[in-house]
């Protein structure tokens, strides 16, 4: 058997979708480093910021139950705005020195590493709609 064909293995979940497991690292970031903001941000930043981030992943997974390729990348573009949400409020955290400059060019560096994942999502995902 081709080589290629036993390395490739079916997406049969979402947490298969490797836009779905940085997308899930960067929710863990955002949710450790919350911790540390100010108490009065609890129901402000903090609770925007991981509304935000688990909406990303959330959005993946349910767009990749969907059957059509339209209502898949409806799914997957609420999650896309979902990021570039989180990465305003990561600026403005960043801007009132919530975060060191350190800790955001980790999470913005995991934040555009998922990004650039959900759009070669949606692009795969057009790509299918035109071969059927």
């Amino acid at each position: 058997m081709n080589q290629e064909v036993e390395n490739f293995k079916k997406i049969a979940k979402f947490t298969d979708l490797i836009a779905w497991q940085e997308g899930h690292k960067l929710v863990l970031l955002i949710y450790q480093i919350t911790k540390d903001f100010p108490k009065e941000e609890i129901y402000g930043l903090i609770s925007q910021m991981r509304r935000a981030a688990v909406s990303i992943t959330s959005n993946l997974a349910e767009g990749f139950s969907r059957r059509s390729s339209k209502d898949k990348n409806n799914f997957y573009t609420m999650s896309l705005t979902s990021l570039i949400e989180l990465q305003n409020q990561l600026l403005i955290s960043k801007d009132v020195s919530y975060l060191t400059k350190e800790t955001f060019l980790k999470i913005a560096d995991q934040s555009v590493t998922t990004q650039k994942l959900i759009l070669g999502l949606m692009r795969a995902t057009r790509i299918k709609k035109y071969e059927s």
